[in-house]
C-alpha cells in the first residue's frame, strides 16, 4: 500500500470531469484534467504548506465525483457483496470512500516535479470498460506504472480500480475485507472501517 500512497496525488491528477466533457473519451480526458490539477498541485499556496483541511477539498471536488466508489468496494468485497444488504452495501461503500480520501490526502503533498506519459489508449470505439495506462516519471528513480479501470456510465467515464506498478488497489484491500467479514461478518467489517477512520481523522 505504500507505493500506491506515495503515488495517489497521481490518481487525482488523473481525476476527470463530466458534463459538458462526458463524450471525451477516457485518455484524453485523463491528461487533460491531469495536467490541469497538476499545476494547482504546484500552485496553491495551501496545498504546498500541507493544509489538510485544502488537501481534502481539492480531492472531494475533482476526485471523488469522477469515481464509481460502489463498484470499487464490490470488487474490493468479492463474492462477499452479494451476502451484504442494500443498507449495508451503502455503509460499507461510504466507510471506503471515506477511507480512501482521508488514507491518501497527505500523499497529494508528496508531488515534486514528477511528470507523466500518457500510454496510447487501445480500445475498441465502443467499449465501455477500458484500462487507461500512464507512466509516472520521477526524477533519479525508476518509473511507476499507473493504470486505471475505467467504465463507460450513464453520467460519463469513471475510474472503478487504480493499479500502481501492478498492484490493483481494490484487491489488495479483499484478503483484508474477507479476513473482517470471516471473523465478524458484513456488520464487523463496516465497524472495523468506521473506527479505522475515526482514527485516521483524529490524526
Amino acid at each position: 500500500m505504500k507505493t500506491i500512497a506515495r503515488c495517489w496525488w497521481a490518481v487525482i491528477a488523473a481525476a476527470f470531469a463530466l458534463s459538458a466533457h462526458a463524450q471525451e473519451a477516457p485518455d484524453a480526458m485523463v491528461k487533460r484534467v491531469s495536467q490541469d490539477v497538476i499545476q494547482t498541485i504546484k500552485s496553491d499556496p495551501k496545498v504546498q504548506a500541507g493544509d489538510q483541511a485544502r488537501v481534502r477539498e481539492v480531492i472531494e471536488s475533482k476526485l471523488v465525483p469522477n469515481f464509481d466508489f460502489e463498484r470499487m468496494t464490490a470488487l474490493a468485497m468479492g463474492r462477499n457483496w452479494r451476502q451484504a444488504t442494500p443498507e449495508q452495501q451503502k455503509q460499507l461503500t461510504d466507510q471506503f470512500r471515506t477511507l480512501l480520501v482521508r488514507t491518501y490526502s497527505g500523499a497529494l503533498n508528496q508531488y515534486r516535479d514528477q511528470t507523466i506519459d500518457y500510454k496510447p489508449l487501445r480500445a475498441d470505439p465502443g467499449a465501455t470498460d477500458v484500462v487507461v495506462r500512464t507512466e509516472v516519471i520521477r526524477p533519479g528513480q525508476p518509473p511507476v506504472q499507473i493504470d486505471y479501470g475505467m467504465g463507460k456510465t450513464p453520467d460519463g467515464w469513471k475510474a472503478y480500480d487504480v493499479i500502481v506498478g501492478g498492484v490493483s488497489l481494490v484487491t489488495n484491500y479483499r484478503d483484508e475485507f474477507n479476513e473482517q467479514i470471516k471473523n465478524g461478518g458484513v456488520d464487523g467489517l463496516i465497524k472495523t472501517l468506521s473506527d479505522r477512520n475515526k482514527g485516521v481523522a483524529a490524526k
